[in-house]
């Protein structure tokens, strides 16, 4: 390496020879230097490797399992469920890594459940967090108006699910942008909308009933909308889910799941809810954000390959 890479790499040495490793690389440090530093010693790594050894760590290394799910009925199902969505959705075709920190800084995911590379990026994990920075992004741009993302993604996380190659799955993610109207109009407006949207592409392939369990995470929020809801969604059963655990402090005001019954039980394929990272990037306390996402994987493995 030459140049500036030379002379970021000796700074990084240089600093870890004055202070605590982990605090100087993790705090003093520059960021272009240290993407130097790991660079090279990822180059340097990958230098010692024999084909045997790579081919060992495919063998090994769950993260770079193949997915167990029929590719030909992945693929079947994605098009199926994206034609189902009406086009007022924008749908992206996002990078298949995002800016460090995109899903620990922007929601409360922790950094070890992601995959972070050297070069100051994180591979996807989810793709509403790529989508309400895309939505950020065109709020500092000048856009106005209520925005509606989608977006397909394979999305890789760290933390064990059991099942071999169970670390990364497809998803499709939704989100509705816009900005407070009083009385709770846009919350209103956006989740009978995006529920709806996830009823439908879920009905685009399984004829087996749905259901979507809503939990309200702010006093007398449910009571005033789970009926409205109910009326406006007549292909899905929704019920208030009080008792619910996951995602209290991940989503704020009110969260959803979207089930499928089956012979065998209900089978979780969608989740969602109002977040307040929109108002957090944007820094407007009005700017309101709903998401919402769809296992794909979870629906080819409930009902196969789509003919």
């Amino acid at each position: 390496m030459t140049g500036d890479a030379d002379a970021g790499i000796r700074r990084v040495l240089a600093a870890l020879t004055t202070a605590d490793a982990l605090d100087a690389l993790g705090t003093y440090v520059s960021g272009a230097d240290l993407t130097s530093f790991l660079l090279e010693v990822t180059r340097r790594r990958a230098a010692a490797l024999s084909p045997a050894d790579v081919l060992r760590r495919a063998r090994t290394d769950r993260f770079v399992e193949p997915g167990t799910v029929d590719a030909r009925g992945l693929h079947r199902v994605i098009a199926t469920v994206v034609d189902s969505i009406p086009a007022g959705f924008e749908f992206v075709e996002p990078a298949p890594v995002a800016p460090l920190g995109t899903h620990s800084v922007i929601a409360t995911v922790h950094q070890h459940k992601v995959v972070s590379t050297v070069r100051g990026t994180e591979v996807a994990a989810d793709p509403t967090n790529t989508l309400a920075l895309l939505a950020a992004l065109r709020r500092a741009s000048g856009s106005q108006g209520t925005l509606r993302l989608g977006a397909v993604q394979r999305v890789l996380r760290a933390q064990p699910f059991g099942d071999i190659g169970q670390a990364h799955f497809t998803v499709v993610g939704l989100v509705i942008a816009g900005r407070d109207g009083g009385n709770l109009s846009f919350e209103r407006t956006a989740l009978i909308e995006q529920v709806g949207v996830m009823v439908e592409a879920v009905r685009s392939v399984t004829d087996s009933g749905i259901s979507v369990r809503v939990t309200n995470l702010r006093d007398e929020y449910t009571d005033a909308i789970i009926g409205e809801l109910a009326h406006a969604i007549p292909h899905a059963t929704v019920t208030a889910d009080p008792d619910r655990e996951a995602g209290r402090g991940y989503y704020c005001d009110l969260c959803f799941k979207v089930i499928v019954r089956t012979l065998t039980g209900d089978v979780e394929v969608g989740d969602g809810g109002f977040t307040d990272w929109m108002g957090t990037l944007t820094g407007n306390r009005k700017e309101r954000l709903l998401i919402g996402g769809l296992g794909l994987d979870r629906l080819v493995s409930l009902v196969g390959s789509v003919s």
